[in-house]
């Protein structure tokens, strides 16, 4: 997978049921995806917020992109603050996201991966990183190619990827190479947002932690999905 900073849930759940998680650093970054942007919750409606990033051309390695000088730190730490310092579970994910947005690294793709790694370790998900770039393949393979390759490298006869992977890959191609494919679809998880009478969905992590204890997250984690 591709690494997002402060993503979704299932992204957690995706990393967790692994064995082993392939972060895919020398591949194109995509620009207006999920790489540098999330959204949260701000005066009871979704918000995005953004890691801004240097001019780049097209087809760049996301490896290769950098961050913005422009990128206020303290600043979207500040966002954070206000959205949610009334939330339950503050006082412990607010020093988790100071250690997250204050890390200095200028690379998108380090500083994406340490909040994931950060957030990994918060959740007690034991699951090992590996660096696409690392691993001895043909690296100017694409898509569904790539993917096997990695799996054949690592002598695996199964590739989990999330419920968006349906569209793009087709399990006849995979069943080639004796690689079984699922998706992982996440259950819906509601949960209290302050005092509104209506729940907004697919959030970031960030408010996941906020309104939940690190031992509902973690069931949810376990269990709140649907492979197929």
């Amino acid at each position: 997978m591709q690494p997002y900073f402060l993503p979704y849930i299932g992204y957690f759940q995706l990393i967790n049921i692994s064995d082993k998680f392939v972060v895919l650093d020398n591949v194109q970054y995509i620009r207006r995806g999920w790489i540098n942007r999330n959204k949260y919750l701000l005066n009871n409606k979704d918000r995005y917020f953004t890691i801004p990033i240097t001019k780049i051309p097209q087809h760049q390695n996301i490896v290769k992109v950098k961050i913005s000088k422009e990128y206020d730190r303290k600043k979207i730490l500040k966002q954070f603050y206000y959205a949610y310092k009334k939330a339950p579970h503050f006082d412990k994910i607010y020093p988790l996201l100071d250690r997250i947005i204050l890390y200095s690294d200028q690379n998108l793709f380090r500083y994406v991966l340490h909040s994931i790694s950060e957030i990994c370790e918060y959740l007690d998900i034991k699951t090992k990183f590996y660096l696409s770039s690392n691993i001895r393949i043909d690296h100017n393979l694409r898509s569904e190619k790539k993917i096997i390759a990695l799996c054949k490298f690592f002598k695996s006869n199964l590739y989990i990827n999330s419920s968006g992977g349906e569209k793009i890959y087709k399990k006849d191609d995979f069943k080639k190479f004796n690689i079984n494919i699922k998706f992982l679809n996440s259950s819906e998880f509601r949960y209290k947002q302050f005092n509104n009478n209506y729940f907004i969905p697919n959030l970031s992590i960030v408010d996941v932690l906020m309104f939940n204890s690190k031992k509902t997250i973690k069931e949810k984690i376990n269990n709140n999905f649907i492979l197929k």
